[in-house]
């Protein structure tokens, strides 16, 4: 069973860690396309805070009091973030990452997208399900792993250096990366095994990234993950921690509806933060699924973290 957690919240915009350790990587060629993407990324920001939040705060305002307008915004599926705002540490739970194994694949109901805003989610998104144990960052981080002596033995190796013969080196603008020379390939995949490595040693640590890792509660009550945080989610599953924490961003609207009963306000929140307690990880296929289930994997023996690194950084 999934269950709420006593000492996290969601938390603001940080530094991650990951910024830090590609800065060796940094390329100056990159620096009007770094400086674009931070650009449109702080107006987006601004423009949420002086008028974005306003709004939602106000349709919030309006269904938890019953004012005009209060089933209206119900419908819309409500503000993500004024919930957020009010229930903080009881949207996140701790979880099995291994058992984290769903994810919301969009493919399978034509591509359409629930509104990120929204914290009530309609539709079939909840039926089309991605196999993560299958997907593209636990296939990297367990090739990372199995390869770590030789990294040129990857596949993403070998990916990035086809690109590089073809005079088309991969590049990041969110990161400022170009790795246009085979010593910067292997330096990006050497800070990819570090990061493990890391974890193998002092464990999750929700404070390094970008991002929460978010998942949203399908119509039964279980949890699928959404956006991002895939790399670090692969990395726990690898390693097999016993727990990790992750966020509820979302809810369908069926599971709504049966946990509230019809209530608003602090009535209806607090009967969500009391039954997200028992939400636990979707691990079925789905009915709308783009791919074949294609079974279980073996998993690698757990590497726990050292109880003593604490004492010894």
């Amino acid at each position: 069973m999934a269950r709420a957690s006593q000492t996290h919240s969601p938390s603001p915009p940080r530094l991650p860690v990951e910024d830090v350790a590609f800065r060796d990587l940094l390329d100056p060629r990159m620096k009007w396309g770094i400086r674009r993407a931070r650009l449109q990324a702080s107006l987006r920001e601004a423009f949420q805070r002086s008028v974005g939040a306003t709004v939602e705060e106000s349709l919030f305002r309006r269904w938890a009091t019953g004012k005009a307008g209060c089933r209206w915004a119900e419908r819309r599926g409500l503000p993500r973030r004024s919930i957020e705002a009010r229930l903080g540490q009881a949207l996140i739970v701790h979880i099995d990452p291994r058992a984290l194994i769903r994810d919301f694949n969009a493919k399978g109901v034509g591509g359409k997208r629930p509104s990120s805003s929204a914290f009530i989610w309609d539709g079939d998104w909840d039926q089309s399900r991605g196999d993560l144990r299958r997907g593209s960052r636990y296939r990297f981080i367990s090739d990372l792993d199995e390869h770590r002596d030789d990294l040129s033995q990857t596949e993403r190796f070998r990916q990035y250096r086809s690109r590089l013969e073809s005079g088309h080196p991969w590049s990041s603008y969110q990161q400022g990366i170009l790795l246009d020379t085979e010593e910067k390939i292997l330096a990006y995949l050497r800070t990819y095994l570090g990061f493990l490595d890391d974890m193998a040693t002092l464990g999750f640590n929700a404070e390094l990234g970008k991002d929460d890792l978010g998942v949203a509660v399908t119509r039964e009550g279980r949890l699928l993950k959404i956006n991002r945080g895939l790399h670090r989610l692969a990395m726990a599953q690898r390693l097999g921690l016993a727990t990790i924490p992750v966020v509820i961003r979302a809810v369908h609207r069926h599971w709504w509806e049966r946990v509230v009963e019809g209530e608003r306000g602090e009535t209806a929140l607090a009967r969500v933060a009391e039954a997200l307690q028992h939400t636990t990880p979707e691990t079925q296929p789905g009915e709308r699924d783009p791919g074949e289930d294609l079974g279980p994997i073996e998993w690698p023996a757990p590497r726990h973290p050292d109880p003593c690194a604490d004492e010894l950084s």
